[in-house]
């Protein structure tokens, strides 16, 4: 935008004439009206504003201000600071917890206890206890337990009620329909219990004497059993039996009668559990008497019809018997099978005589080796005598007589001994043959006896453990006769509950503790979690990093004569401090020169847009800048009364053409301001301000002023402020400390994104600086007022 001197005015025929007077002329606007900017960067629509540079200014935080670390965790400053600002609800609840502790502790009725210890020996109760038949495992984490239920049952405590005649005691009275009272300070829930039942539940119904006489007795057992407490002594098998009374005295009988009546439950309990298994016992032993007796009769009726009177006898001769058959026949096998094998030889080569001569039992015979030697012998002399005689020579024929005779004793000799390996196989063989069936006769034999030995085995065994269960059944209804007799137990009285000397409760010291220990962690807790619910926009943090805004500043709230306080007013010091640093991060929020327009909106009313703007447009003006001030908000005008002005004619005026810009913008007493009031009010406020007149007067308005500062309506009330967001060169939210819901600014921001609203950043309205100095002192603290005090010679405290 190019750069326009203040008295600048549109020629003689620009249709802005009217718009525009000669009367709002002034000095030339100076081109340092520093680092001004239309914010038309390349990041003109992104919430952060336009730079990312740190500013300097006063203690209120700034646009570029970095807490990266700070914002990445939590330090235990910034619990304290939510503790600091909560402080006054952390207290209330401290003094309500300690308060009615203290009411409670000096008010409530003394309580004494009386404590009886016992110790309960873990001790298996199994009467009958049949060996690897019924094992009953009974474990101390089951045992102790029960034995804790068992004492504070209905049966002990009527027994004590019966045992001391507390019947008609009158710590039991009660009117007819009540609860049981409860005197146990530890017993929380029978409490809640009573009080419920007592508003809640509907009356008794109507009853018959002697269901009346039953519910009497039944709600003094609760209350008795109410006040009963069990204490397991750590690490042992002792047990600490208290009760809760008015009287000491009673306190003390009370615990007394409760241990003798549970240990004498405990005896009985015994005592029945013997008798019990002694008759069931004697059942058993009838029933096996006649089991034993039949399984005896069966077994002498099978001896009887098989005769196997000496069974086991006949078994061992017949398996030594087969035994023996057995060896013999794998004698006879092997003896069988060598003279076989002898047999086939000779048989094979009976027709070879050189043959014959190997066999063993040819060479063995003394006498066919005599014969072969004499042969020998008769051919040796033949040999010489038919060197000297012929063949027919009586001596040639007589050795050849000899020769022939021997031949044939030697042939005869052998066919003996080859008959007589024969007979030897073949008599081996009919031995084998008469012995294999010797075995498997007496095979069949041991095989009817086995299947007569297995059943006469079954109704042995039968009568066996018939007697063994009959014997032992007798032994333990022996046992069990003798221990029906001895009336012991394994519960004992260690320590007899003595009178108490002073209460039990209520205890004043640990009360006291509880109220001071408990309303403080009440209270912190309370604190955390109001602040944890509280989704109030309360810090700039929140306004960078949730709304994702520049922060321009703080703003404290502060008392003022007026509603709306003004810098030119009386005001405190740091008042106008925080608008100056707002001015000075306003005016250096962009390095492009020109006159700029800035629209001051907020999410809803209430959160002083209105004031922001007004002082903004002040700081601007007292800096030297040529400021107008328009009251945009048509629906409901104030700057008017801020200034002490009229309304008419104003903004509306001149844009339906009812008024001229010379007579609706008017000279402040501030120099340099100028203030444009709202008008007459409109039917239509949005049309207005989205028509291409006001386009053109916003336009013709930045040509002779450096500062155009627009109030706005809200944006979540009306669209006023996102069509006037549109047009305008930059946007300041205001966001009312501990006002605006994080979720309704963030929608409100939606919409001026919408409208491609370009921002400025965000300052935080209203802050109780003084109120929640710890809170905030990230951002200021109260020695800052003084060095904004004129008087700079002013100690500090």
């Amino acid at each position: 935008m190019s750069e326009h001197t203040g008295n600048t005015s549109p020629g003689p025929g620009d249709p802005d004439r009217d718009l525009i007077p000669d009367l709002v002329g002034g000095p030339k606007i100076p081109d340092a009206a520093a680092g001004r900017s239309t914010g038309s960067g390349e990041a003109a629509h992104e919430r952060a504003g336009y730079g990312g540079y740190s500013s300097y200014g006063s203690g209120y935080g700034y646009p570029g201000q970095s807490y990266t670390g700070d914002r990445d965790r939590i330090h235990l400053v910034d619990y304290v600071r939510i503790l600091h600002k909560r402080r006054w609800t952390a207290l209330t609840v401290f003094v309500l917890v300690l308060g009615f502790m203290v009411v409670h502790t000096f008010t409530a009725t003394p309580l004494y206890r009386g404590t009886v210890r016992i110790l309960i020996e873990n001790e298996n109760p199994n009467v009958v206890n049949f060996d690897n038949l019924v094992e009953r495992n009974m474990t101390l984490m089951d045992y102790y337990p029960t034995q804790y239920r068992i004492l504070e049952s209905r049966t002990v405590t009527r027994r004590v009620l019966d045992d001391l005649d507390l019947w008609d005691d009158p710590a039991f009275a009660a009117p007819s329909g009540e609860p049981a009272l409860t005197l146990n300070p530890m017993n929380w829930a029978a409490h809640a219990y009573a009080f419920v039942k007592r508003h809640v539940s509907d009356p008794p119904p109507s009853l018959s004497p002697e269901e009346a006489a039953r519910a009497e007795k039944d709600r003094i057992v609760d209350s008795a059993r109410a006040n009963v407490e069990i204490s397991p002594v750590n690490d042992s098998r002792l047990v600490d039996v208290s009760y809760y009374s008015t009287s000491p005295e009673f306190a003390a009988a009370f615990a007394n009668g409760l241990a003798k009546a549970y240990i004498n439950e405990n005896l009985e309990s015994n005592l029945n559990a013997a008798r019990d298994a002694t008759v069931f016992l004697n059942e058993r032993i009838a029933e096996q008497r006649e089991a034993l007796e039949s399984s005896e009769q069966a077994l002498q009726s099978y001896r009887e019809q098989t005769g196997a009177i000496s069974l086991e006898d006949r078994q061992n001769i017949v398996v030594d018997r087969l035994a023996y058959l057995n060896t013999a026949v794998a004698q006879a096998r092997t003896e069988r099978i060598a003279k076989e094998a002898v047999y086939n030889q000779i048989r094979e080569v009976r027709d070879d005589p050189a043959a014959l001569d190997t066999i063993p039992a040819v060479m063995a015979s003394p006498f066919i080796q005599q014969l072969k030697t004499q042969l020998s012998e008769l051919q040796r002399q033949k040999a010489q005598m038919e060197e000297r005689l012929g063949a027919r020579h009586p001596d040639m024929i007589k050795i050849g007589t000899e020769l022939d005779t021997t031949e044939r004793r030697l042939a005869a000799e052998v066919q003996k001994v080859v008959q007589a390996l024969r007979n030897d196989y073949e008599a081996a063989l009919a031995n084998e043959r008469s012995l294999n069936a010797s075995l498997d006769q007496q095979r069949d034999e041991a095989q009817a006896l086995n299947r007569m030995a297995i059943e006469y085995g079954v109704l042995e065994r039968n009568s066996a453990t018939n007697q063994v269960i009959f014997e032992g059944l007798l032994q333990r209804s022996k046992e069990t006769d003798i221990s029906g007799e001895l009336k012991t137990t394994n519960v004992r009285i260690v320590d007899q509950a003595q009178v108490p000397q002073r209460p039990a409760s209520p205890n004043k010291f640990g009360n006291l503790l509880i109220g001071l220990f408990g309303g403080t962690l009440l209270g912190i807790g309370l604190a955390f979690f109001f602040e944890y619910l509280d989704n109030r926009i309360k810090s700039p943090d929140e306004i960078k990093n949730d709304l994702g805004l520049s922060f321009l500043g703080l703003i404290p709230a502060v008392k003022s004569a007026t509603p709306s306080p003004l810098v030119t007013q009386d005001v405190p010091a740091h008042f106008s401090e925080a608008f100056r640093g707002i001015r000075t991060n306003v005016l250096f929020s962009s390095a492009d020169a020109g006159p700029r327009s800035v629209v001051v909106t907020s999410t809803t009313p209430g959160e002083g847009k209105t004031v922001v703007s007004s002082n903004l447009a002040m700081s601007l003006a007292l800096a030297g800048q040529r400021v107008l001030l328009i009251d945009a908000d048509m629906r409901r005008a104030k700057l008017h009364e801020l200034f002490e002005m009229t309304q008419e004619p104003g903004l509306s005026n001149v844009l339906v053409g009812d008024g001229k810009t010379s007579e609706a913008v008017r000279r402040t007493a501030i120099p340099d301001l100028w203030v444009l009031p709202a008008g007459k009010h409109p039917p239509n406020p949005a049309e207005l301000l989205g028509s291409k007149r006001f386009r053109d007067f916003l336009a013709a308005l930045q040509q002779h002023f450096a500062w155009v500062v627009l109030d706005s309506p809200p944006v979540m009330a009306v669209t006023d402020a996102s069509v006037l967001a549109h047009h305008v060169t930059g946007v300041v939210f205001v966001v009312g400390a501990e006002m605006t819901a994080r979720g309704a600014a963030k929608t409100a921001l939606e919409q001026l994104d919408g409208a491609k609203a370009k921002y400025i950043g965000g300052i935080l309205n209203k802050v109780h600086i003084e109120r929640d100095a710890y809170y905030y002192s990230r951002y200021y603290r109260r020695n800052y007022a003084y060095y904004y005090r004129s008087a700079a010679n002013t100690p500090a405290p």
